[in-house]
């Protein structure tokens, strides 16, 4: 949840520390708890592509300019 005062992440105003962001988008009645099952339905705000892996570049970028 955002701290009191800071942008509110679903309306136009400042956060009044309602808890309306950490609600569950499958069940209102009950808080986010990252299951991530919103992730999986086509349907609705959060829909997203799930992230399977992060590969980082570990090359030496003077090396990598040498070539």
């Amino acid at each position: 949840m955002k701290k009191f005062g800071e942008p509110c992440v679903l309306e136009d105003r400042s956060c009044t520390e309602c808890g309306d962001c950490d609600l569950c988008d499958l069940d209102p009645t009950k808080q986010c708890n990252n299951c991530f099952q919103c992730i999986d339905t086509p349907e609705g705000d959060f829909a997203e592509i799930g992230i399977d892996d992060i590969l980082l570049n570990t090359e030496d970028l003077n090396t990598a300019s040498r070539h």
